[in-house]
């Protein structure tokens, strides 16, 4: 007897359906048997099921002989069933990795509940959409098991077969079916929850629901919708069979009218010719299963909740096209205020003009307003030792406000204080090029610090390729590199390739990254065993950060490696640590893999850490693509590994500045199983890794020698050379000891 029966219903999906399928048949968990229901289909189907059902045993092809529609198709397949839950997955629709084994191990671990509720996400042909509605009520359940009267909450889950596991016995015991016409999956929802004495849920995506752009039956408007009607009458049908269930009553026509009013406001399914008698049904049903006593909730529907006791459609339609003007009204409020206060806000940037500039005013911000880090962060650190009398500001965003340090002044955009800031102030200091919206005014001194030594074509370079027509604007970049006095460069390589790249009046300043000091001198208050506390890594663990960079070419994250194996293949004495590029912070993988491998202690993603320096920190080997960041780690002379699976495509797209496979900073590989071997053998540290990395070192860490940011402060805010004393750098450069038998042992 398997443990899952996977029951698919098909009609008119040949150009989805072997999608459908190699989702389910290619789950880690195999443990399964797949119903394909051919309803009759007119097209390919059921030439393409019995080829599934061929070659893979597990697969059971049933044809049915007239079409019956989506409910009883399903209903044929509980019929041929015999695994202990019973899943229905829609033929447009897809599995995602992992999701029947994290199903398995979430009914396991509640002790097999009569419903398991799991997550899903929108499927756009133009790409994924976020979180579901309902993602944090299922994350709020945790492993714990509830009914329905004690969790009434959880009739608000999406009313859909395809994103529960129900336990056999229980549905087929009660009977449950599935009923003619569109809405069937309604009454066998809320038939089930009702009944059921253990419900789950896993808040993991586990469906990607497919949004067809043409052809989906709820977005084909037409009396077909009246539908719901009869489907709910079988609802209440099936409460007075069972008076056990009276105490629901409430619960289910507050959410069947709510249903009812959040249908007919669809023009996509009901006809305007069609409401009013769509409304009058609804205020029938009001009347006729209204149970004593009920009291309306007060939600966005409370108005029509009052009309439906008693007031004609006409009633409605008015109280419709009131609120449609009164939400008009305030949206031309909101238009006018936007505009009067971006009115004033230039004007009080005009006159601040009028003032003098304060010499001792600093203006800061870094990675688009995004919090105190990088480069900015290290100089306005070290001016508050060397210059105290300049005052700091950092230009932050709303979002970024409470995770700055304590005592950091700060301005959020487009405010009064921002304009009086930014119009007073003499230095600027930026890892990013300011808006494009400042005036920068004569006697004010723009220090650039960069995010890295560039690998890929900057600027002017980026012209005549793909990835200069994607996200990329030359004319912008140079405009805002127009106002910059200094830019901060680590090496002469550095140097050359920002004056080629941005050919604009600015004045090169050798003094190293100023976020590299902590790597190169160390910081007590930044110490890796504190970070890895923080991350919670077990001690002893030898800790890999993956680091990959953007693609310009690409609108959408794209994984460089199977996560799943490389982190089974290093074993648990290695912790992996992931940092996505910031463009990708909404990639759908956070939400999916790397949330479900972070849940089961696998690896921990960081691409929310604001400090990059603290993860470098805390790492013992940097394995990355082509980002800027292995110019930096490289001062830490620990081992890096250079993952180049698509480099021939990233140099086509914007041009690379050398070959970074001929002289790399260390080990290359090109696959997952390359990678992982690397770690395995223990050559990731070898004596040609050192090699490698050492010369890497010579060539693109000459100036960063730990005085970075004060040499900043010194030359720029101060006027003077920075005089360097002999501070005794700790010893960071070198890899932390761990036995290579440790990581083999754990692979």
């Amino acid at each position: 007897m398997p443990r899952f029966s996977i029951i698919v219903p098909v009609h008119k999906v040949q150009g989805f359906l072997r999608a459908c399928l190699d989702s389910i048949l290619t789950q880690s968990f195999t443990d399964i048997e797949v119903i394909a229901v051919d309803d009759c289909s007119p097209d390919n189907c059921g030439a393409i099921i019995d080829e599934y059902a061929a070659r893979d045993p597990r697969v059971t092809a049933v044809h049915l002989p007239e079409n019956v529609g989506l409910g009883r198709a399903r209903n044929a397949g509980v019929g041929h069933a015999t695994g202990d839950y019973l899943l229905f997955l829609d033929s447009d629709d897809c599995y995602t990795p992992d999701a029947l084994r994290a199903i398995d191990e979430r009914l396991t671990v509640t002790g097999d509940p009569d419903v398991l509720v799991f997550d899903h996400v929108r499927s756009q042909w133009w790409g994924w959409g976020g979180r579901s509605a309902t993602a944090d009520l299922l994350a709020s359940a945790g492993t714990d098991t509830f009914d329905i009267l004690g969790s009434p909450q959880y009739l608000h889950l999406f009313l859909v077969a395809w994103n529960k596991a129900y336990r056999r016995d229980f549905f087929t015991g009660h009977g449950f079916t599935y009923q003619p016409g569109l809405y069937e999956d309604a009454p066998v929802t809320y038939q089930t929850l009702v009944c059921a004495r253990r419900i789950a849920c896993l808040d993991r995506v586990c469906v990607e629901y497919r949004q067809r752009r043409q052809g989906a039956i709820t977005r084909t408007p037409g009396r077909r919708h009246f539908d719901i009607f009869e489907q709910y009458a079988g609802l209440f049908a099936f409460l007075d069979e069972h008076p056990e269930l009276d105490e629901t009553r409430p619960l289910l026509f507050e959410r069947m009218i709510n249903h009812f009013l959040a249908t007919m406001r669809l023009t996509e399914r009901v006809l305007p010719e069609d409401q009013p008698d769509f409304y009058r049904r609804t205020a029938e049903f009001y009347r006729r299963y209204k149970p004593e006593g009920f009291t309306p909730p007060d939600d966005a529907y409370r108005v029509q909740w009052r009309l439906l006791a008693g007031s004609p459609y006409s009633v409605y339609q008015m109280c419709v096209l009131a609120k449609g003007l009164r939400n008009a009204s305030q949206r031309k409020k909101r238009e006018l205020r936007k505009a009067t206060v971006g009115q004033l806000k230039r004007t009080i940037a005009r006159t601040q003009r009028l003032h003098p500039l304060d010499p001792n005013l600093a203006v800061y911000s870094a990675f688009w307003h995004r919090g105190v880090l990088g480069d900015p962060a290290a100089i306005h650190q070290a001016a508050r030792t060397l210059a105290p009398h300049i005052r700091s500001v950092w230009v932050v965003r709303p979002g970024a406000v409470a995770g700055l340090p304590k005592g950091v002044d700060y301005v959020t955009p487009d405010t009064p204080g921002y304009h009086r800031v930014m119009s007073r102030a003499t230095y600027f200091v930026n890892n990013v090029n300011w808006s494009q919206g400042l005036v920068k005014r004569p006697g004010q001194i723009h220090v650039h610090t960069h995010v890295g030594t560039p690998l890929g074509h900057q600027g002017v370079d980026l012209v005549g390729h793909p990835a200069a027509t994607h996200r990329v604007n030359v004319r912008t970049m140079l405009s805002g590199a127009d106002r910059w006095d200094y830019s901060l460069v680590s090496n002469p390589y550095a140097e050359q390739i920002w004056d080629r790249a941005y050919p604009c009046r600015f004045t090169s300043l050798p003094t190293g990254a100023p976020r590299n000091d902590a790597l190169v001198r160390g910081d007590k208050q930044r110490a890796a065993s504190a970070v890895r506390r923080r991350l919670g890594i077990p001690d002893g663990n030898i800790v890999v950060l993956y680091a990959p960079t953007r693609r310009d070419h690409r609108q959408w994250y794209v994984p460089r490696l199977d996560f799943d194996r490389l982190v089974r293949e290093l074993g648990p004495m290695v912790t992996l640590l992931v940092r996505l590029h910031p463009r990708y912070a909404k990639a759908r993988i956070r939400g999916l893999q790397l949330r479900d491998l972070q849940q089961r202690g696998l690896l921990l993603d960081v691409t929310d850490e604001p400090s990059v320096e603290d993860l470098m920190l805390a790492s013992d080997a940097l394995v990355t693509d082509y980002s800027s960041l292995m110019f930096d780690y490289a001062n830490l002379d620990r081992p890096i590994i250079v993952h180049a699976d698509d480099w021939e495509a990233y140099q086509a797209a914007g041009g690379t500045y050398f070959d970074l496979l001929a002289a790399p900073p260390g080990h290359v590989t090109t696959s997952t199983a390359e990678l992982a071997q690397l770690f395995a053998s223990g050559a990731w540290r070898d004596e040609r890794s050192g090699a490698l990395r050492s010369d890497f070192r010579e060539r693109f860490c000459t100036y960063d020698d730990g005085h970075a940011a004060a040499r900043v402060v010194s030359l720029v805010m101060l006027g003077r050379e920075y005089p360097l004393s002999a501070i005794p750098q700790q010893d960071l450069r070198q890899p932390r000891e761990a036995p290579l038998s440790a990581l083999r042992d754990g692979a």
